[in-house]
């Protein structure tokens, strides 16, 4: 049996992640099997990933905003 644990920082990633693509998905009605594809297709997710640490101390609201901002301005329409 595997018994290691994952280091705080990635754990606070993984809980930063699956908030903030949820609220992501809310705030602009789109079915969350759909939410990652859109914010990988439109480089979101990466930029969500290089900038986690700093995203999350901001307000949710800013931080899904940045989001579309990323994915607008890489083709995405929503």
């Amino acid at each position: 049996m595997n018994t290691q644990t994952l280091d705080k920082e990635t754990s606070d990633k993984i809980a930063f992640l699956s908030f903030i693509v949820p609220e992501f998905a809310k705030s602009y009605k789109m079915p969350m099997p759909d939410t990652y594809g859109y914010l990988k297709k439109y480089g979101a997710w990466d930029y969500l990933n290089e900038n986690w640490w700093a995203l999350h101390t901001d307000n949710p609201f800013w931080t899904v905003r940045y989001l579309y901002d990323v994915c607008r301005q890489n083709g995405g329409l929503r």
